[in-house]
Protein backbone atom coordinates (compact mmCIF):
# COMPACT_ATOMS: atom_id res chain seq x y z
CA UNK A 1 0.00 0.00 0.00
CA UNK A 2 2.78 2.54 1.38
CA UNK A 3 4.68 1.77 -2.19
CA UNK A 4 1.45 2.39 -4.41
CA UNK A 5 0.99 5.81 -2.42
CA UNK A 6 4.65 6.67 -2.97
CA UNK A 7 4.34 5.61 -7.06
CA UNK A 8 1.18 8.33 -6.69
CA UNK A 9 3.22 11.26 -5.58
CA UNK A 10 6.09 10.46 -7.66
CA UNK A 11 3.36 10.69 -10.84
CA UNK A 12 1.80 14.09 -9.67
CA UNK A 13 5.26 16.11 -8.70
CA UNK A 14 6.53 15.18 -12.34
CA UNK A 15 2.93 16.69 -13.60
CA UNK A 16 3.16 19.58 -11.58
CA UNK A 17 6.79 19.85 -12.79
CA UNK A 18 6.23 19.79 -16.29
CA UNK A 19 3.57 22.24 -15.68
CA UNK A 20 5.79 24.92 -14.00
CA UNK A 21 8.32 24.25 -17.08
CA UNK A 22 5.30 25.48 -19.38
CA UNK A 23 5.63 29.16 -20.06
CA UNK A 24 2.94 31.56 -19.83
CA UNK A 25 1.81 32.31 -23.23
CA UNK A 26 2.21 36.06 -24.31
CA UNK A 27 -1.25 37.47 -24.66
CA UNK A 28 -1.90 39.07 -28.09
CA UNK A 29 1.19 37.77 -29.85
CA UNK A 30 -0.08 36.36 -32.82
CA UNK A 31 -1.83 37.65 -35.95
CA UNK A 32 -5.60 36.97 -35.97
CA UNK A 33 -7.50 38.35 -39.22
CA UNK A 34 -11.19 38.62 -39.47
CA UNK A 35 -12.45 37.90 -42.94
CA UNK A 36 -15.84 38.81 -44.43
CA UNK A 37 -17.98 39.67 -41.68
CA UNK A 38 -20.23 42.77 -41.37
CA UNK A 39 -18.23 45.59 -39.49
CA UNK A 40 -19.87 47.93 -37.37
CA UNK A 41 -16.88 50.29 -37.22
CA UNK A 42 -18.86 53.05 -35.14
CA UNK A 43 -16.95 55.86 -35.91
CA UNK A 44 -16.93 55.46 -39.65
CA UNK A 45 -19.89 53.51 -40.85
CA UNK A 46 -20.49 49.74 -41.77
CA UNK A 47 -18.38 47.64 -43.77
CA UNK A 48 -20.43 45.08 -44.98
CA UNK A 49 -17.54 42.70 -46.67
CA UNK A 50 -14.74 44.06 -43.98
CA UNK A 51 -11.12 42.56 -43.17
CA UNK A 52 -9.99 43.15 -39.42
CA UNK A 53 -6.39 42.82 -38.49
CA UNK A 54 -5.36 42.17 -34.98
CA UNK A 55 -1.54 41.72 -33.78
CA UNK A 56 0.05 42.47 -30.70
CA UNK A 57 -2.99 43.06 -28.52
CA UNK A 58 -3.90 45.85 -31.11
CA UNK A 59 -6.15 46.76 -34.15
CA UNK A 60 -3.77 47.29 -37.33
CA UNK A 61 -6.18 47.56 -40.25
CA UNK A 62 -9.80 47.62 -40.83
CA UNK A 63 -11.17 47.94 -44.26
CA UNK A 64 -12.91 46.72 -47.42
CA UNK A 65 -11.85 43.80 -48.55
CA UNK A 66 -8.83 43.87 -50.88
CA UNK A 67 -7.98 47.39 -49.44
CA UNK A 68 -6.63 45.44 -46.84
CA UNK A 69 -3.39 43.48 -47.12
CA UNK A 70 -3.07 39.82 -44.59
CA UNK A 71 0.06 39.30 -43.23
CA UNK A 72 1.31 35.91 -44.40
CA UNK A 73 1.80 34.33 -41.24
CA UNK A 74 -1.97 35.51 -39.73
CA UNK A 75 -4.25 33.06 -38.73
CA UNK A 76 -7.50 33.75 -40.69
CA UNK A 77 -10.69 33.31 -39.52
CA UNK A 78 -13.63 33.38 -41.92
CA UNK A 79 -16.40 35.52 -40.28
CA UNK A 80 -18.81 35.66 -43.37
CA UNK A 81 -22.66 36.22 -42.81
CA UNK A 82 -21.38 37.25 -39.19
CA UNK A 83 -21.30 41.04 -37.81
CA UNK A 84 -18.31 42.79 -36.02
CA UNK A 85 -17.99 44.92 -33.70
CA UNK A 86 -15.98 46.70 -30.83
CA UNK A 87 -16.12 44.80 -27.40
CA UNK A 88 -19.37 46.17 -25.23
CA UNK A 89 -19.01 48.47 -22.10
CA UNK A 90 -20.80 48.20 -19.18
CA UNK A 91 -20.81 51.84 -17.65
CA UNK A 92 -21.55 50.66 -14.26
CA UNK A 93 -21.57 47.24 -12.03
CA UNK A 94 -20.45 45.55 -9.12
CA UNK A 95 -18.11 42.83 -10.92
CA UNK A 96 -16.00 41.38 -9.12
CA UNK A 97 -17.51 42.86 -5.48
CA UNK A 98 -20.08 40.73 -5.52
CA UNK A 99 -20.68 36.70 -5.78
CA UNK A 100 -23.80 35.71 -4.06
CA UNK A 101 -25.79 38.18 -2.76
CA UNK A 102 -27.22 36.47 -0.23
CA UNK A 103 -24.09 35.30 1.45
CA UNK A 104 -22.69 38.44 2.95
CA UNK A 105 -18.81 36.91 3.36
CA UNK A 106 -19.00 37.54 -0.53
CA UNK A 107 -20.05 40.96 -0.50
CA UNK A 108 -17.71 43.88 -0.29
CA UNK A 109 -19.96 46.21 -1.71
CA UNK A 110 -19.71 49.28 0.14
CA UNK A 111 -18.03 50.19 3.75
CA UNK A 112 -21.30 51.58 5.72
CA UNK A 113 -19.32 53.18 9.10
CA UNK A 114 -19.70 56.30 7.33
CA UNK A 115 -21.07 58.35 4.85
CA UNK A 116 -18.61 59.94 3.24
CA UNK A 117 -15.87 57.42 1.98
CA UNK A 118 -13.90 59.12 -1.03
CA UNK A 119 -10.81 57.36 -0.23
CA UNK A 120 -12.14 53.84 -0.55
CA UNK A 121 -10.95 52.14 -3.82
CA UNK A 122 -12.73 49.07 -4.83
CA UNK A 123 -9.23 47.78 -6.92
CA UNK A 124 -8.66 47.11 -3.03
CA UNK A 125 -11.75 44.28 -3.46
CA UNK A 126 -11.86 43.38 -6.76
CA UNK A 127 -11.99 39.25 -7.26
CA UNK A 128 -11.20 38.63 -10.40
CA UNK A 129 -11.72 35.43 -10.30
CA UNK A 130 -15.20 35.64 -9.87
CA UNK A 131 -17.76 33.48 -11.79
CA UNK A 132 -19.71 36.38 -12.98
CA UNK A 133 -17.20 37.91 -15.47
CA UNK A 134 -16.88 34.67 -17.93
CA UNK A 135 -21.13 35.37 -17.93
CA UNK A 136 -21.19 38.85 -18.97
CA UNK A 137 -18.42 38.18 -21.38
CA UNK A 138 -19.45 35.57 -23.10
CA UNK A 139 -22.26 38.03 -24.43
CA UNK A 140 -19.92 40.98 -25.72
CA UNK A 141 -19.23 42.76 -22.46
CA UNK A 142 -14.88 43.45 -22.66
CA UNK A 143 -15.07 46.17 -20.15
CA UNK A 144 -16.90 47.63 -17.11
CA UNK A 145 -16.73 50.61 -14.72
CA UNK A 146 -17.13 48.44 -11.48
CA UNK A 147 -18.40 50.59 -8.31
CA UNK A 148 -19.67 50.66 -4.73
CA UNK A 149 -22.97 50.33 -3.60
CA UNK A 150 -25.25 53.64 -3.54
CA UNK A 151 -25.81 53.38 0.18
CA UNK A 152 -23.23 55.96 0.75
CA UNK A 153 -23.55 59.93 -0.12
CA UNK A 154 -19.45 59.42 -1.40
CA UNK A 155 -18.87 55.39 -0.77
CA UNK A 156 -15.35 55.21 -2.62
CA UNK A 157 -13.89 55.93 -6.12
CA UNK A 158 -14.58 53.28 -9.25
CA UNK A 159 -12.17 51.18 -11.82
CA UNK A 160 -12.22 50.90 -14.79
CA UNK A 161 -11.49 46.88 -15.57
CA UNK A 162 -11.19 44.53 -18.32
CA UNK A 163 -12.77 41.21 -18.32
CA UNK A 164 -9.93 39.41 -18.66
CA UNK A 165 -5.95 38.79 -17.89
CA UNK A 166 -3.82 36.66 -15.81
CA UNK A 167 -4.52 38.66 -12.31
CA UNK A 168 -6.69 41.79 -11.20
CA UNK A 169 -3.45 43.87 -11.89
CA UNK A 170 -3.73 42.48 -15.27
CA UNK A 171 -7.78 43.54 -15.05
CA UNK A 172 -7.33 47.06 -13.90
CA UNK A 173 -7.44 49.37 -16.30
CA UNK A 174 -7.59 52.45 -14.56
CA UNK A 175 -7.88 52.38 -10.59
CA UNK A 176 -9.15 55.37 -9.51
CA UNK A 177 -11.49 56.66 -12.94
CA UNK A 178 -14.42 58.44 -11.62
CA UNK A 179 -15.91 59.15 -7.69
CA UNK A 180 -19.49 58.36 -7.55
CA UNK A 181 -21.80 61.16 -5.66
CA UNK A 182 -25.12 59.75 -4.42
CA UNK A 183 -28.61 62.00 -3.88
CA UNK A 184 -31.29 59.57 -4.16
CA UNK A 185 -32.74 59.58 -0.46
CA UNK A 186 -31.29 56.19 -0.29
CA UNK A 187 -28.41 57.71 1.75
CA UNK A 188 -30.52 59.09 4.79
CA UNK A 189 -30.06 57.50 7.90
CA UNK A 190 -33.67 56.99 9.10
CA UNK A 191 -34.11 53.70 9.64
CA UNK A 192 -36.21 52.95 12.77
CA UNK A 193 -37.99 55.70 15.86
CA UNK A 194 -37.05 58.85 15.36
CA UNK A 195 -35.27 59.65 18.32
CA UNK A 196 -33.03 56.81 17.30
CA UNK A 197 -32.07 58.40 13.74
CA UNK A 198 -28.63 59.45 12.49
CA UNK A 199 -26.89 62.05 10.61
CA UNK A 200 -27.96 62.60 8.00
CA UNK A 201 -31.45 61.67 8.12
CA UNK A 202 -33.20 64.39 5.83
CA UNK A 203 -32.36 65.46 2.08
CA UNK A 204 -30.87 68.71 3.77
CA UNK A 205 -28.42 66.98 5.69
CA UNK A 206 -27.23 64.90 2.55
CA UNK A 207 -26.84 68.35 1.12
CA UNK A 208 -25.03 69.87 4.24
CA UNK A 209 -22.51 66.92 4.60
CA UNK A 210 -21.44 66.97 1.33
CA UNK A 211 -20.79 70.77 1.14
CA UNK A 212 -19.47 70.49 4.25
CA UNK A 213 -16.97 67.71 3.08
CA UNK A 214 -15.40 70.17 -0.19
CA UNK A 215 -15.48 72.92 1.97
CA UNK A 216 -13.01 70.76 4.39
CA UNK A 217 -11.04 69.50 1.32
CA UNK A 218 -10.78 73.38 -0.29
CA UNK A 219 -9.28 74.49 3.54
CA UNK A 220 -7.14 71.28 3.79
CA UNK A 221 -5.36 72.01 0.12
CA UNK A 222 -4.83 75.53 1.15
CA UNK A 223 -2.95 74.73 4.28
CA UNK A 224 -0.77 72.62 2.76
CA UNK A 225 -0.23 75.18 -0.80
CA UNK A 226 0.44 77.70 2.89
CA UNK A 227 3.06 75.10 4.31
CA UNK A 228 4.83 74.26 0.67
CA UNK A 229 5.58 78.26 0.31
CA UNK A 230 6.45 78.61 3.71
CA UNK A 231 8.58 75.57 3.01
CA UNK A 232 10.06 76.78 -0.12
CA UNK A 233 10.71 80.22 1.35
CA UNK A 234 12.79 78.79 3.89
CA UNK A 235 15.00 76.73 1.57
CA UNK A 236 15.79 79.97 -0.39
CA UNK A 237 16.99 81.48 3.26
CA UNK A 238 20.99 81.66 3.35
CA UNK A 239 20.90 81.80 6.89
CA UNK A 240 20.63 78.16 8.20
CA UNK A 241 21.02 79.04 11.80
CA UNK A 242 18.03 80.89 11.82
CA UNK A 243 16.33 77.84 10.04
CA UNK A 244 17.64 75.75 13.00
CA UNK A 245 16.22 77.73 15.68
CA UNK A 246 12.78 77.77 14.17
CA UNK A 247 12.44 73.88 13.72
CA UNK A 248 12.83 72.29 10.80
CA UNK A 249 11.79 72.92 7.30
CA UNK A 250 12.97 76.14 7.61
CA UNK A 251 10.79 77.24 9.79
CA UNK A 252 7.69 76.17 8.06
CA UNK A 253 6.72 74.18 10.78
CA UNK A 254 5.25 70.84 10.53
CA UNK A 255 3.07 69.63 7.93
CA UNK A 256 -0.65 69.69 7.93
CA UNK A 257 -1.85 66.16 9.13
CA UNK A 258 -2.38 64.07 6.24
CA UNK A 259 -6.29 63.60 5.84
CA UNK A 260 -6.99 61.11 3.00
CA UNK A 261 -10.41 61.54 2.97
CA UNK A 262 -10.11 64.87 1.73
CA UNK A 263 -6.87 64.39 0.28
CA UNK A 264 -9.05 61.90 -2.27
CA UNK A 265 -11.40 64.67 -2.81
CA UNK A 266 -8.72 66.91 -4.51
CA UNK A 267 -8.47 65.53 -8.13
CA UNK A 268 -12.33 66.01 -8.56
CA UNK A 269 -12.53 69.18 -7.68
CA UNK A 270 -9.98 70.44 -9.91
CA UNK A 271 -11.86 68.22 -12.67
CA UNK A 272 -9.28 65.86 -13.42
CA UNK A 273 -11.39 63.09 -13.05
CA UNK A 274 -15.36 62.65 -13.34
CA UNK A 275 -17.88 62.89 -10.41
CA UNK A 276 -20.55 60.34 -10.85
CA UNK A 277 -23.83 62.35 -9.51
CA UNK A 278 -27.12 60.05 -9.26
CA UNK A 279 -30.32 61.69 -8.55
CA UNK A 280 -33.68 59.98 -9.93
CA UNK A 281 -36.38 62.41 -8.63
CA UNK A 282 -36.28 66.40 -10.83
CA UNK A 283 -35.91 68.07 -6.78
CA UNK A 284 -32.50 66.34 -6.43
CA UNK A 285 -31.35 66.72 -9.32
CA UNK A 286 -31.66 70.56 -8.95
CA UNK A 287 -30.18 69.93 -5.44
CA UNK A 288 -27.01 68.25 -6.95
CA UNK A 289 -26.52 70.28 -10.50
CA UNK A 290 -26.40 73.60 -8.11
CA UNK A 291 -23.88 71.68 -5.73
CA UNK A 292 -22.17 70.45 -8.83
CA UNK A 293 -21.79 73.96 -10.10
CA UNK A 294 -20.58 75.85 -6.83
CA UNK A 295 -17.33 73.46 -6.34
CA UNK A 296 -16.77 73.84 -10.02
CA UNK A 297 -17.15 69.43 -10.38
CA UNK A 298 -16.80 67.49 -13.67
CA UNK A 299 -19.97 65.78 -13.94
CA UNK A 300 -21.51 62.74 -15.39
CA UNK A 301 -25.31 62.13 -14.14
CA UNK A 302 -26.65 58.64 -13.40
CA UNK A 303 -29.92 57.61 -12.94
CA UNK A 304 -32.41 59.96 -13.95
CA UNK A 305 -35.03 57.61 -14.51
CA UNK A 306 -37.67 59.77 -13.26
CA UNK A 307 -36.34 63.44 -14.17
CA UNK A 308 -38.01 63.74 -18.19
CA UNK A 309 -39.32 67.06 -16.96
CA UNK A 310 -35.85 68.29 -16.38
CA UNK A 311 -34.25 67.40 -19.80
CA UNK A 312 -33.98 70.57 -21.28
CA UNK A 313 -32.12 72.24 -18.59
CA UNK A 314 -29.80 68.62 -18.77
CA UNK A 315 -29.09 69.20 -22.16
CA UNK A 316 -28.50 72.75 -21.35
CA UNK A 317 -25.88 72.05 -18.80
CA UNK A 318 -23.65 69.50 -21.57
CA UNK A 319 -23.38 67.20 -18.67
CA UNK A 320 -23.28 63.02 -20.19
CA UNK A 321 -25.47 60.96 -18.55
CA UNK A 322 -25.59 57.13 -17.52
CA UNK A 323 -29.10 56.12 -18.29
CA UNK A 324 -30.96 53.74 -16.07
CA UNK A 325 -32.18 51.04 -15.55
CA UNK A 326 -34.73 51.20 -17.99
CA UNK A 327 -37.08 48.68 -16.92
CA UNK A 328 -38.45 50.88 -13.92
CA UNK A 329 -42.14 51.36 -13.51
CA UNK A 330 -43.20 54.57 -13.87
CA UNK A 331 -44.51 57.37 -11.17
CA UNK A 332 -48.50 57.62 -10.44
CA UNK A 333 -48.18 60.88 -12.13
CA UNK A 334 -45.96 59.40 -15.37
CA UNK A 335 -46.75 58.40 -18.44
CA UNK A 336 -46.50 54.34 -18.68
CA UNK A 337 -43.74 54.73 -21.22
CA UNK A 338 -42.11 57.99 -19.28
CA UNK A 339 -38.98 55.65 -18.19
CA UNK A 340 -38.93 53.98 -21.58
CA UNK A 341 -38.48 56.55 -23.89
CA UNK A 342 -36.44 58.75 -21.87
CA UNK A 343 -32.88 57.89 -23.71
CA UNK A 344 -34.64 58.71 -27.04
CA UNK A 345 -35.75 62.01 -25.58
CA UNK A 346 -32.21 62.51 -24.43
CA UNK A 347 -30.53 62.13 -27.53
CA UNK A 348 -32.88 63.72 -29.51
CA UNK A 349 -31.54 66.86 -27.08
CA UNK A 350 -28.15 65.96 -27.99
CA UNK A 351 -27.32 64.68 -24.79
CA UNK A 352 -24.71 62.11 -24.65
CA UNK A 353 -25.63 58.81 -23.17
CA UNK A 354 -24.36 55.48 -21.92
CA UNK A 355 -26.48 52.42 -20.71
CA UNK A 356 -25.34 50.05 -17.21
CA UNK A 357 -26.16 47.40 -15.86
CA UNK A 358 -26.13 48.47 -12.26
CA UNK A 359 -25.29 45.06 -10.55
CA UNK A 360 -22.99 42.08 -11.31
CA UNK A 361 -25.52 39.28 -11.56
CA UNK A 362 -26.92 40.78 -14.95
CA UNK A 363 -24.15 42.86 -16.73
CA UNK A 364 -24.34 40.26 -19.74
CA UNK A 365 -28.02 42.20 -20.73
CA UNK A 366 -26.02 45.24 -21.32
CA UNK A 367 -27.04 45.65 -24.92
CA UNK A 368 -30.90 44.10 -24.34
CA UNK A 369 -31.53 47.69 -22.08
CA UNK A 370 -30.08 49.73 -25.55
CA UNK A 371 -32.22 47.09 -27.86
CA UNK A 372 -35.12 47.81 -25.40
CA UNK A 373 -34.84 52.18 -26.24
CA UNK A 374 -34.83 51.37 -29.79
CA UNK A 375 -38.58 50.26 -29.26
CA UNK A 376 -39.40 53.98 -27.88
CA UNK A 377 -37.71 55.92 -30.75
CA UNK A 378 -33.60 55.80 -29.66
CA UNK A 379 -32.15 55.24 -33.24
CA UNK A 380 -30.46 52.18 -33.40
CA UNK A 381 -26.77 53.80 -34.13
CA UNK A 382 -27.08 55.87 -31.37
CA UNK A 383 -28.05 53.16 -29.04
CA UNK A 384 -24.90 51.12 -30.33
CA UNK A 385 -22.75 54.17 -29.29
CA UNK A 386 -23.85 54.33 -25.74
CA UNK A 387 -22.19 51.03 -24.65
CA UNK A 388 -19.14 51.28 -27.16
CA UNK A 389 -17.47 55.05 -27.95
CA UNK A 390 -19.96 57.18 -25.66
CA UNK A 391 -18.86 55.48 -22.77
CA UNK A 392 -15.65 55.68 -23.84
CA UNK A 393 -15.22 58.87 -24.06
CA UNK A 394 -17.48 59.48 -20.91
CA UNK A 395 -14.48 57.64 -19.61
CA UNK A 396 -11.54 59.33 -20.99
CA UNK A 397 -10.44 56.24 -22.92
CA UNK A 398 -11.96 56.97 -26.24
CA UNK A 399 -7.89 56.36 -27.43
CA UNK A 400 -8.26 52.97 -26.49
CA UNK A 401 -11.59 51.48 -26.40
CA UNK A 402 -15.01 51.94 -28.08
CA UNK A 403 -14.79 51.23 -31.78
CA UNK A 404 -13.14 49.62 -34.41
CA UNK A 405 -9.77 51.65 -35.45
CA UNK A 406 -6.57 51.20 -36.18
CA UNK A 407 -4.54 51.59 -32.83
CA UNK A 408 -7.28 51.12 -30.37
CA UNK A 409 -7.20 47.80 -28.11
CA UNK A 410 -8.00 44.56 -29.59
CA UNK A 411 -11.29 44.14 -27.64
CA UNK A 412 -13.38 42.66 -30.86
CA UNK A 413 -16.88 40.83 -30.59
CA UNK A 414 -18.18 38.58 -33.66
CA UNK A 415 -21.92 37.45 -33.87
CA UNK A 416 -23.98 36.17 -35.91
CA UNK A 417 -26.93 38.92 -35.74
CA UNK A 418 -27.54 42.83 -34.39
CA UNK A 419 -25.97 42.90 -30.89
CA UNK A 420 -28.76 44.68 -29.46
CA UNK A 421 -31.39 41.21 -30.78
CA UNK A 422 -32.10 38.76 -28.17
CA UNK A 423 -32.01 36.30 -30.60
CA UNK A 424 -28.11 36.89 -31.31
CA UNK A 425 -25.38 34.79 -30.45
CA UNK A 426 -22.15 35.67 -30.01
CA UNK A 427 -19.47 33.26 -31.36
CA UNK A 428 -15.97 34.65 -30.81
CA UNK A 429 -14.83 37.37 -28.05
CA UNK A 430 -11.35 39.03 -28.27
CA UNK A 431 -9.70 41.12 -25.71
CA UNK A 432 -6.22 42.33 -25.81
CA UNK A 433 -6.54 40.32 -29.24
CA UNK A 434 -6.53 36.99 -27.32
CA UNK A 435 -9.50 34.75 -27.95
CA UNK A 436 -11.43 34.23 -24.82
CA UNK A 437 -12.81 30.72 -24.43
CA UNK A 438 -16.45 31.13 -24.33
CA UNK A 439 -17.03 29.25 -20.90
CA UNK A 440 -18.95 29.88 -17.62
CA UNK A 441 -20.37 28.20 -15.04
CA UNK A 442 -23.39 27.80 -16.62
CA UNK A 443 -22.33 26.58 -20.00
CA UNK A 444 -20.00 23.95 -17.80
CA UNK A 445 -23.19 22.33 -15.98
CA UNK A 446 -24.64 22.49 -19.31
CA UNK A 447 -22.60 20.46 -20.49
CA UNK A 448 -21.60 18.29 -17.55
CA UNK A 449 -26.03 17.19 -17.20
CA UNK A 450 -27.23 18.00 -20.65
Amino acid sequence: MLKKILVVLALVAASLAQTAKKPAPEQGSGTIVLRGGKLLTITHGVIENGVLVMQKGKITAVGAAGSVSIPHDAKVIDVTGMTVYPGLIDSETHLGLTEVSADQMTNDLVETSDEIMPHMHVYDAFHAETALIPVARINGITNAIIAPSNQDTLPGQDSLIQLAGRSAEEMLMVRDIAMPLNFTGRQRRNEGPFQNQKFPATRMGLASQLRQAFLDAQDYEQKIAAYEKKKAAGDESKDKDKEKEKGGAGGAGAPPKRDLKLEALLPYMHQQKPVVVAAEQPNDLLTVIDLAREFHLKVILNHLGHSSSLLDKVAATGFPVIVGPIYQQPKESERYDAVFKLPAEMAKRGIKIAFASYEAHNSRNLPYAAGYATAFGLPHDEALKAITINPAEMWGVADRLGSLDAGKLANVVVANGDPLDVKTDVKHVFINGEEIPLVSRQTELRDRYW
